[in-house]
């Protein structure tokens, strides 16, 4: 089956003239990759894009990084982007695939219904010697209303009390090495392992050359890790992010992540919770 949340850089460059079709370059890079989305935005991006900043547009009132904002303050940054009420929504990143899923679920968390991934991302994009501009955004002001779902939004408590009582899966998309407790975290102080139960799917098995992969590989990765993509779903990672891959990669076979756990690792493996190391020991 096609992915129905992917759209080809075909589709974008036949409809960037229109206005209610907008770009949104989601870019964001692990602190390892020494790259920093605003100012590459600004260097080059897709003509009509707009930078969305995952730890801008954030709550700001907790520690953990770019967890999802309240409905309004989400409205108020895209609406100064310049994305309001009707508008389709093609997110795309530096990497291929990274941050541009995170993008893609933070859109449809509040509401909006036509929002896709750009396949291959801008890599795919420059590649083909597509158009590009630089410079910030031009784009007016606009109105936006949030429609927000909670239920996509998993906490660390829903997660522990749905864990124990078999209400769902939680998927990991951290490399195995982290997963299993035997690699360092990229942030201090978090404990080593995994939220007991979890699986493993790390987030480059479904993730090929920048691009989402194929159905029958995305199928062998969530079997190989125990996954029943038929059953309830919640994934999780290092920070909410690759975790957005995996709900992106489920919709791929036919399947759908009931929620994210947005703290992910970043909160459970510094809040005292148990946790488990080694390969995955999925319960009974």
């Amino acid at each position: 089956m096609t992915n129905p949340n992917l759209v080809s850089t075909e589709w974008l460059a036949e409809r960037l003239g229109d206005p209610t079709v907008i770009p949104v370059d989601g870019s964001w890079y692990l602190p390892a990759a020494n790259r920093e989305g605003p100012s590459e935005f600004l260097e080059a991006h897709i003509p009509g894009a707009v930078f969305f900043d995952i730890n801008v547009v954030a709550d700001t009132s907790t520690d953990l990084p770019h967890m999802l904002p309240t409905p309004d303050v989400f409205a108020e940054a895209v609406g100064k982007l310049g994305i309001g009420d009707g508008a389709t929504i093609v997110a795309y990143d530096g990497a291929g695939l990274f941050a541009a899923a995170r993008v893609w679920w933070t859109f449809k968390a509040f509401g909006v219904k036509d929002v896709y991934v750009l396949d291959g991302g801008l890599p795919k994009w420059k590649a083909e010697e597509r158009l590009l501009e630089s410079g910030a955004s031009t784009r007016g002001p606009a109105s936006f209303t949030p429609r927000f779902d909670p239920a996509v939004v998993k906490s660390g408590d829903q997660v522990a009390e749905g864990v124990d009582a078999g209400l769902f899966q939680v998927i990991d998309a951290r490399p195995a090495p982290r997963f299993r407790g035997e690699a360092p975290e990229p942030r201090p102080g978090l404990a080593l392992g995994h939220i007991p139960g979890s699986l493993n799917v790390p987030f480059d098995q479904v993730v090929k050359d920048g691009r989402l992969a194929e159905e029958a590989e995305l199928r062998a990765a969530f079997e190989a890790a125990g996954v029943d993509v038929a059953g309830p779903i919640v994934t999780s990672c290092g920070s909410g992010v690759s975790a957005a891959i995996l709900a992106l990669a489920l919709e791929g076979v036919g399947s759908k992540a009931e929620g994210i756990y947005d703290g992910s690792w970043a909160e459970w493996g510094a809040g005292g919770r148990p946790v488990e190391t080694g390969p995955a020991k999925p319960k009974a």
